[in-house]
């Protein structure tokens, strides 16, 4: 099975949980430090015209743009995969099979179905509205654990918003 089939495979159950009405369970709270988090919460990834290409997962990020880590879980609380990077490399691990990037970019590109700002996205959880080319990030609500970004430019659109835990 292919990694894009997997990936909508994984996405199907995931919504279907969702809609089944399953919650995710609450994780240890870990101190948010300003600069290296961790930051958990709910994440949402929609791309217009791609509606296989839309998801939405538990998250816990560790770490900065250079050097981090995303596990991803399931609304059961099961790790549904996790992504890790460093300068020159970055690795999606699902399960058993990984698969090795260049970069963070070329990773978030293929797991999210679009470009992701990366290094902004951790400005913006740190309250700096960093400004991307085709990119509308909405802090507004960052103080209720909320932000919002919509890429408008270039096509497809796509929208990110994640949900904080306190």
């Amino acid at each position: 099975m292919t990694l894009s089939r997997w990936w909508s495979a994984a996405l199907a159950l995931l919504l279907a949980s969702l809609l089944a009405g399953c919650a995710t369970p609450p994780r240890p709270a870990a101190p948010a430090e300003a600069v290296l988090g961790p930051w958990s919460g709910r994440l949402a990834v929609q791309i217009a015209d791609k509606p296989e290409g839309s998801f939405s997962a538990a998250f816990e990020l560790k770490g900065n743009a250079k050097q981090g880590e995303l596990s991803l879980f399931s609304p059961l609380g099961g790790t549904l995969g996790v992504l890790r990077w460093e300068p020159g490399k970055a690795v999606a691990q699902w399960g058993s099979r990984a698969t090795e990037y260049g970069s963070l970019q070329e990773l978030m590109a293929q797991v999210a179905g679009a470009p992701v700002p990366v290094a902004a996205l951790f400005d913006w959880l740190r309250g700096i509205g960093t400004s991307v080319p085709g990119w509308n990030a909405d802090l507004s609500q960052l103080a209720q654990g909320r932000i919002s970004a919509r890429r408008y430019d270039p096509p497809p659109e796509a929208d990110l918003r994640l949900v904080l835990e306190r």
